[in-house]
């Protein structure tokens, strides 16, 4: 793509479009989780998302079919696990906290990359990788007399997404956009598939045990919600992209942090869960190391949509 093509405030206003769509469609999955199944909500969501893939391919829009199934389906692993915890945490956490966890994903890209690619790292980035894990723990906010491991979870998200990341750029700089997605939601298809087979029908009532029920009946009010999610993250996801397409890839990765405030600003919304000072200065210092790490860096990382390298 060349510079003259570039159209900045084109490429933001969607990446903040994208962000807002993905913030309310994030905060409506308690609708799901207070009866539904996580397990049962990735397959049926992962398979819709599929089929429309399938059909915008068909339109000619983008291709399908992979260049490495194996790759594919390798890199595939990392983010549909950072996103079935990131989803099974949204049932028991607040949506920013678990957000904030997610967006940790560019300091642990640059941490991999100094570790296992030798990458050279300048003070700057370094401090920014410092300040983005105090700011972490400021939202957490561990009790050391009674600490939960789950609010650790979305950190882990962020860790799996960085891994998954880094091996798009290593393993799959051919493959198409659609042809990612597909085997995302298509892994995430298979994982749901997975826990349907091992955990039992029914289970546990209430918000946690979304992620301890099986096969649950299918009402009409969590049909509507599961496709809700999968055209409202497909049309985010869809916006991501477009955004990178119009701009450079530093430039429009630092509006993907808007994702902290749409998303916390949808839940006192719709679930009264306000976020409190300390919280929301462990946010400012999460988005404000990113942003130092992703500009200074030859490569951005999408937090919610993996960019495929250029050639």
């Amino acid at each position: 793509m060349s510079d003259t093509a570039l159209r900045p405030g084109a490429a933001a206003l969607s990446i903040l479009v994208g962000m807002f769509a993905l913030g309310i469609t994030d905060n409506f999955v308690p609708y799901i989780s207070e009866t539904g199944s996580l397990w049962q909500f990735h397959m049926v969501r992962g398979a819709l998302a599929v089929v429309l893939l399938v059909l915008v391919a068909a339109m000619g829009i983008g291709v399908i079919r992979p260049v490495s199934l194996r790759a594919v389906l390798g890199r595939s692993l990392f983010p549909a696990s950072a996103m079935l915890i990131y989803f099974g945490c949204l049932s028991v956490l607040p949506i920013g906290v678990v957000v904030a966890g997610l967006f940790t994903a560019p300091l642990f890209v640059l941490l991999i990359s100094v570790v296992f690619q030798g990458a050279k790292v300048g003070p700057v980035r370094l401090g920014a990788v410092l300040l983005g894990f105090i700011g972490a723990l400021m939202v957490i906010q561990p009790d050391p007399r009674s600490l939960d491991p789950v609010a650790f979870l979305p950190i882990v998200a962020g860790m799996l997404y960085a891994v998954g990341a880094v091996v798009t750029r290593i393993w799959c700089a051919q493959e198409s956009t659609i042809a990612l997605s597909a085997g995302f939601f298509g892994m995430l298809t298979l994982f749901g598939a997975i826990g349907l087979l091992v955990l039992p029908s029914g289970g546990p009532e209430g918000f946690e045990g979304f992620v301890q029920r099986g096969w649950v009946p299918l009402t009409g009010s969590m049909w509507f919600w599961i496709a809700v999610q999968a055209v409202g993250s497909i049309i985010g996801i869809g916006l991501i992209f477009r955004g990178y397409l119009l701009g450079e890839a530093g430039y429009v990765a630092v509006f993907e942090y808007s994702l902290l405030v749409f998303a916390s600003f949808w839940a006192w919304i719709l679930w009264d869960q306000a976020v409190g000072p300390l919280a929301m200065v462990g946010m400012v210092l999460i988005a404000g190391a990113g942003a130092v790490i992703t500009l200074r860096s030859d490569d951005a990382i999408s937090v919610r949509a993996v960019k495929v390298p250029e050639e």
